[in-house]
């Protein structure tokens, strides 16, 4: 028989980047919560996603960094890839702001709930036999790793990106089925490492959601790294073979090496939770609410990658606060998904706000759309780096801009100014009246819009 686990003002199942922004500003707020969750506190993005993986990307910087480092006068040897080493580094960052965040949730307002919760009632999560009823309830589930029908993660030959991230040596070889944000950052990490790499991806280019003239950047750097990618066909088997496995395109096409990575997206994770039978819609597992984020189900709302659209943890948190703001009666303001700035740390970074070229022909129509690429190579820090790429805006004729798009090194760095610029609806002649510092990388956007707003200096418009 259940017992009362008491009686909140919000009750929030899963403690990743939704669920735990939600719960610290909720009691902010001065409303109880009781937080929920099966696994550790911080979720997919803190334990398995973002901070880790960025972390291997920051040691496969310091190994490229090493291995060229002659041709900026500095001598130096690659030894070679401790992975012991970089998994000890990676596994300390990650203990350190888990450490902060359990200090953050130690609030008298929230309960940390450890346990698997079920929704037994539309106000009601059970754990382990313990019922916690919520004048409001937060789904804060998150995602997984998806694979593809017939293909089997063993977690040794076939990996999802949970097992990439604790693998304790440098593969040979690797095959990296999907170019998308996940399939890149590993692919871009094992080459820096030593590795043979190819990327299999069955839509037309990598990075595919990105506007197309960043994914064909980023197709031509990888080029010059010697990473492998086979685009526009699908993936048809994979098998084990005597040293690894073999993957078998449509067509016949196949490829072999020591492990596979599969980075073919995250699923929701949502089934077996008891929403469906508490009257929430989900449409292929995701649950579907209105713009504030409600289920129109009781007093129910949804937060972070459960929800349709961008699967980032910053839309997380910001979704977590507007709902704890919502629930309070603060009335915010609805989020823009567009205005929710991307950022992929392969090599080359890759950072974006807004929409593609292509969305905003569609949208406002071809003849009522310019672009301007203001090409790296210009920029003077960008020569210091020694890399290439470009900041490319989408604006509307006379009106603001509505996409800025980068690419090249640390250029992730750059899209707190992009986001502010398409979030304020600036016009590219009050961005130009703006002084940027040099050298610096975020000169870029300001040449950038100089020469939009008609008066470069150092490019042509």
């Amino acid at each position: 028989m259940s017992q009362p686990g008491g009686t909140f003002d919000i009750v929030i199942l899963g403690a990743g980047s939704g669920g735990y922004a939600a719960a610290l500003r909720a009691a902010e707020l001065n409303l109880t919560v009781a937080l929920i969750d099966k696994a550790e506190l911080g979720g997919t993005c803190l334990h398995r996603g973002c901070v880790p993986t960025k972390a291997l990307l920051h040691a496969a910087e310091i190994a490229d960094q090493t291995r060229e480092s002659e041709q900026f006068g500095v001598k130096a040897d690659l030894v070679g890839i401790d992975m012991a080493g970089v998994n000890a580094y990676k596994d300390g960052v990650v203990a350190r702001l888990y450490k902060g965040l359990q200090g953050l949730l130690k609030n008298d307002k929230i309960t940390v709930v450890p346990g698997a919760g079920k929704l037994v009632a539309k106000d009601t999560v059970e754990v382990d036999g313990k019922r916690y009823t919520g004048r409001n309830v937060i789904l804060a589930t998150g995602s997984y790793s998806r694979s593809l029908p017939g293909l089997e993660v063993d977690g040794k030959r076939v990996l999802a990106s949970e097992h990439a991230l604790k693998l304790d040596r440098v593969p040979s070889s690797a095959i990296v089925l999907g170019g998308g944000v996940i399939g890149v950052e590993f692919a871009s990490v094992w080459k820096s490492f030593g590795a043979d790499v190819t990327i299999l991806e069955a839509l037309p280019r990598l990075v595919a959601a990105e506007d197309e003239e960043i994914s064909k950047a980023v197709e031509r750097a990888f080029r010059k790294r010697k990473i492998n990618f086979k685009v526009g066909k699908p993936f048809e088997k994979v098998e084990h073979t005597e040293n690894g496995v073999r993957a078998t395109l449509a067509g016949g096409e196949t490829v072999e090496a020591e492990i596979l990575l599969v980075a073919v997206g995250r699923g929701p994770t949502t089934a077996n939770l008891g929403y469906e039978e508490q009257g929430v819609t989900l449409d292929r597992g995701f649950v579907i609410t209105n713009e504030r984020l409600h289920t129109g189900v009781g007093n129910i709302y949804a937060v972070g990658d459960i929800v349709p659209g961008l699967q980032l943890a910053h839309r997380g948190f910001a979704q977590g606060i507007f709902i704890a703001e919502e629930i309070a009666g603060l009335h915010p303001a609805v989020i823009d998904e567009a205005g929710i700035p991307r950022v992929t740390y392969s090599d080359p970074e890759v950072a974006s706000v807004g929409i593609t070229e292509a969305k905003a022909k569609e949208q406002y129509g071809a003849d009522k759309i310019s672009t301007y690429n203001y090409n790296l190579g210009g920029n003077g820090k960008s020569q210091i780096l020694k890399t290439q790429g470009f900041v490319k805006l989408v604006r509307v004729n006379d009106g603001p801009v509505v996409g800025v798009h980068m690419v090249g090194a640390r250029i992730g760095e750059l899209v707190g100014e992009a986001q502010l610029i398409y979030n304020w609806e600036a016009f590219p002649e009050e961005v130009a009246q703006l002084v940027h510092a040099h050298p610096t990388q975020n000169e870029a956007l300001g040449e950038a819009f100089l020469a939009l707003a008609g008066k470069p200096l150092h490019s042509h418009s």
